[in-house]
């Protein structure tokens, strides 16, 4: 890991176990967690000023326990520190697209908070193209896309 890292400019980490049947959330966490703190711990010895690109689910916790590694060793810069969650746009995006019978390549979903359940919301008022749902629409049961 060590000879990976020396010199890097930028580090994505995309590391982690899928959610898997029978494997709670808490187990999901737990074991993302420690993956993600052993590599940000290794980034912070091998190339602390490296922009870090954090994938590994859940990426809300995953991006406050790499700010944590880098805090208690004095690495710290939230200028380097990302988080992606594009998953939850194209789940939104597919939701839509399915919903309004429009292709997918041209519809965009913005999304804020968090990463699942009620965390997650996409602004339906902002997408693209500009559309309008009823009551009946906004409750299609592949709603579960956005929360799968």
């Amino acid at each position: 890991l060590k000879d990976a890292l020396i010199g890097m400019d930028l580090v994505i980490i995309p590391a982690g176990v899928p959610h898997k049947h029978g494997l709670t959330k808490d187990d999901l966490f737990n074991i993302n967690v420690g993956i993600v703190k052993t590599l940000c711990e290794a980034i912070a010895k091998c190339c602390p000023k490296a922009i870090v690109n954090v994938l590994s689910n859940p990426v809300n916790s995953t991006v406050l326990i790499t700010a944590e590694v880098f805090k208690r060793v004095g690495t710290y810069d939230p200028k380097r520190l990302l988080g992606v969650t594009m998953l939850d746009v194209v789940r939104a995006n597919m939701f839509v697209a399915e919903v309004l019978g429009v292709d997918l390549r041209y519809v965009d979903v913005p999304i804020i908070g968090g990463h699942v359940g009620i965390t997650i919301l996409p602004l339906l008022s902002q997408i693209k193209p500009p559309c309008s749902f009823t009551l009946k629409r906004s409750e299609y049961p592949s709603s579960t896309i956005l929360t799968s």
